[in-house]
């Protein structure tokens, strides 16, 4: 029985659990940083919420007045806009296996986000520059808040970012760039839209 045992042996075929990473572990391994990212994403959600929900009640105060918002914010919301459509080409081009397309859309998005928090510091000090600098305005102190809130989520991504353009420049396996790109993208998405609900709210009030 032991010789035929190692007459049936095949070593040239990888033994199960040795080498190789089960089905399973490799799924959980993709699947985990999706679930983090929705978490992180349901955590962010809530916390600016609350921000517009306290924001919302204390304008009803009488100490309220109103500040104007610099022209300049149309224009980060443009350059914010073009920051999420890179990460959008970059993801789809992840999904074609495209290296240059997915270093185009990374070097777009890096770009226009690097000068969406330049406009952001411009804004600030076009505030101060016409005197918007007393915090006993609360409309004041919530207009740096916000925007400042947002800006600093806007550089945590910029470390993934940087990230993920270091493993796309090392030509890492496509399908970890996939990944990598897609929840950068996803990220960034999220900023978009909680940014356009931000400068909404600050325009209509």
């Amino acid at each position: 029985m032991g010789i035929f045992q190692l007459l049936m042996e095949k070593p040239w075929l990888p033994v199960e659990g040795e080498g190789e990473e089960p089905a399973e572990q490799r799924a959980s391994s993709m699947e985990s940083p999706h679930v983090g990212l929705r978490v992180f994403l349901a955590v962010a959600t809530v916390l600016f919420t609350l921000f517009l929900v306290v924001y919302v009640e204390r304008m009803t105060f009488p100490d309220w007045r109103p500040l104007s918002e610099p022209w300049v914010l149309w224009l980060n919301t443009l350059v914010l806009i073009i920051s999420s459509a890179g990460f959008h080409w970059a993801s789809v081009n992840a999904e074609r296996g495209d290296l240059e397309g997915i270093k185009t859309g990374l070097l777009t998005a890096g770009v226009a986000s690097f000068a969406f928090l330049a406009g952001q510091l411009w804004a600030w000090q076009l505030l101060v520059d016409l005197g918007y600098y007393d915090m006993a305005n609360p409309a004041v102190g919530f207009f740096y808040l916000l925007t400042g809130v947002h800006g600093v989520h806007l550089l945590g991504g910029l470390v993934a970012w940087f990230r993920t353009s270091a493993k796309v420049k090392a030509e890492a396996d496509m399908a970890q760039l996939r990944m990598s790109v897609g929840l950068c993208a996803v990220y960034w998405h999220f900023l978009l839209v909680v940014w356009l609900v931000l400068f909404g709210l600050l325009l209509l009030t």
